[in-house]
This record gives C-alpha cells, structure tokens and sequence, in this order.
C-alpha cells in the first residue's frame, strides 16, 4: 500500500487519534529504523602494549591501523578525535600519535578529559596481559599497567560515557575493577587464570570496520552486536581447530561488576551497549552542497542524536513518558526524513 503524505499539521492532530496514531507511530519506527542513528560526539583511543611475541606483534599493529582508518574514514571521526598509541610509534608514523607508556597514557587520558555528557569516549587496549598475585596487568614498554591504575583515569572522563574494551589476555578483572556507571567495560576472558593469547580482538576489530556484524542492518555496529560477533567467531575459530576454547569474553553495562557473556538488548546486561556505537557508516562522507538539503540533512542528524541520549537515559525515566518521548522524536525524525526525501526527488 502507498503511503501518501499529509500536511505536517495532519500529522499533529493523526497523533491525537486513535488508530491512526497507531499507524503513524509504527510509520515513524519504520523509518527511525531505515535511518542510521547518529551516534553522540565519539572520541576513539587505541592502546597497543607489548605483543609478547614478535608475530603477536605485527598482528596487533594490524589491528589498530584497521580500526583507526576505519574510524576517520568510515566512521568521519575527526582525526584530531582519534588516538593511536604504540609500541613502536615509528613503524607507522602517519597514524600513531604516542607511545604506549603509561606516562604517556596517562596523558593521553588528560587530553580526554571533560566535554559533554553526550560524548562517548571509547578505549581499545590491544595486546598481551599477564595476571599474579591476584592483581591484572596490561604489558606494555616500562612498567605494566594495573586494571586499578586505568580507574582514575577513566574517572577524569566524566560525564562523558566510556566504552573500555580490553582485548587483551588475563583481562577478565578489568570488569571489576572499572565497572561504574556510565561505563561499558569488555573483556576478552572471564577471569585472569585465561593466560593465553586471545584472538578476541581481531574479531571485535572485523566487527568495527566492516558489515559483518550489522545485525539490524541500520548501518552501524553497536558494542553488543561487535562483542556477539566476536564472541561467536571466537568460538568457532577454537571448534575449527579442535581446541578447547580458552577465552571467554564478558560485557558489563550496568556497573555491577558482574559481566555477562550472553548480553542482550532486553536482558541485565547489553541494553546500553546496543545503543552505544563507534559511529555510522557513512557518516564520512560528505554533506550534499544544496543548502536547503544540507541543513535536512543536519537537522536529521541533531535528532537521530536526541533518540540515542533518550535511549541511554531509559532505566532513569518513567515508562509512559519515555515512550511518549520517544513516539515524539520518532515522529518528527520520520516527517524529516520524509522532507529529505521529497527534497531529493525520491518517493
């Protein structure tokens, strides 16, 4: 059936009806789901320790130079956004800002810190951890780095949102010892004793740079579809080799230092990191030129923006007025993409 488009005041009084306010309503999640979510302010760091291994070494440095193109060009993070710290800074000049030492951490952490409450600050640690005396290591040039030394760090990130995935071995404490509010912490093991090196985060990797774990097909790749995509691939890569699996990644959302390895949008632990997300795709490329479509375009944008807050702000707010909050926004971000559309000669 043809939709045919009424008058924006049409639209007001539909909302104020019955049935057709069903219709309406199912009209505006079809088209909130066809377009992207645009994610908030997104800051990307990228920490890569040591390898322990020389081969390790060079697979990790792979990595990282995925997510970081991936991050500017597919994701249209500003450069300037995006951190790249390595051990060896001068086997990739053009992308790495820093060695991976924990003063210079440190510093980069401080660089971080402040901005928006919209603003999500994601931190990806690639390479190899060590666990003793019941206390978990990130390895990197000089002196390891503690899961408890990262805690005051992240703290100068607040208010803004942190996404800390460590992709890294022995990294299960890291939940314990970062989970808070406001924070989505991964692990690629559930404990310290998982001392082997993982294969956790070039799959959590593939999910960020490429379609592979779009689930929904919305263009872009929350931290919950990234983690079930890894976690399966993980999986399957240990079957294929006829191992027994040896790393066990878990997620944590909620600040309960528990951590999952079976998040889900509708369980305890998952819902904000189905909404948390690197970026969209496309969100690099470039604006139309048309001023009039440009600015639909922005004005989409800003909305696409206020769906996403009101998501993460869901288990604060009453059920009616969340729900009436978001048919609202919905709405209006249906009729605006209903207006680029007719801007662009499209039905």
């Amino acid at each position: 059936m043809r939709v045919m488009r009424p008058h924006a005041d049409s639209w007001t009084a539909a909302l104020r009806s019955g049935p057709a306010r069903t219709l309406v309503f199912a009209f505006a999640l079809a088209l909130g789901a066809w377009s992207p979510a645009f994610a908030q302010t997104t800051h990307l760091a990228v920490i890569v320790g040591l390898p322990g291994e020389a081969e390790h070494g060079e697979l990790f440095n792979k990595w990282a130079a995925s997510l970081v193109d991936a991050a500017v060009a597919r994701y249209g993070i500003p450069r300037a956004q995006v951190h790249y710290l390595t051990d060896k800074p001068e086997a990739d000049p053009k992308r790495a800002t820093g060695k991976s030492t924990k003063d210079e951490i440190a510093k980069l952490f401080d660089r971080l810190a402040g901005g928006g409450a919209g603003d999500v600050v994601f931190v990806i640690l690639i390479g190899h951890g060590t666990f003793s005396n019941n206390t978990a290591k990130f390895n990197l040039p000089g002196p390891d780095m503690a899961a408890a030394e990262f805690e005051p760090l992240i703290k100068r990130l607040a208010p803004r949102r942190v996404v800390f995935v460590n992709t890294a071995s022995a990294s299960g404490p890291f939940i314990e010892a970062l989970s808070g509010p406001g924070r989505t912490i991964v692990t690629a093991t559930r404990n310290g004793r998982e001392s082997f090196a993982t294969v956790f985060g070039g799959y959590f990797v593939d999910a960020l740079t490429a379609e592979v774990a779009d689930a929904d097909k919305n263009k872009r790749v929350s931290v919950l579809e990234a983690f079930d995509y890894a976690r399966r691939e993980v999986a399957t890569a240990y079957e294929r080799q006829g191992i027994i699996l040896t790393e066990h990644a878990l997620l944590d959302d909620t600040g309960d230092k528990q951590g999952t390895d079976k998040p889900a949008v509708d369980g305890k632990e998952g819902r904000v990191a189905s909404v948390l997300a690197l970026g969209t795709s496309g969100e690099g490329d470039e604006l139309p030129a048309d001023p009039k479509v440009r600015g639909l375009y922005e004005e989409r944008r800003a909305l696409e923006r206020r769906v996403e807050s009101l998501k993460l702000m869901k288990d604060s707010m009453e059920p009616q007025r969340y729900a009436g909050d978001l048919e609202k926004l919905l709405t209006e971000l249906a009729l605006k993409t209903r207006q680029i559309r007719e801007a662009e000669g499209k039905k």
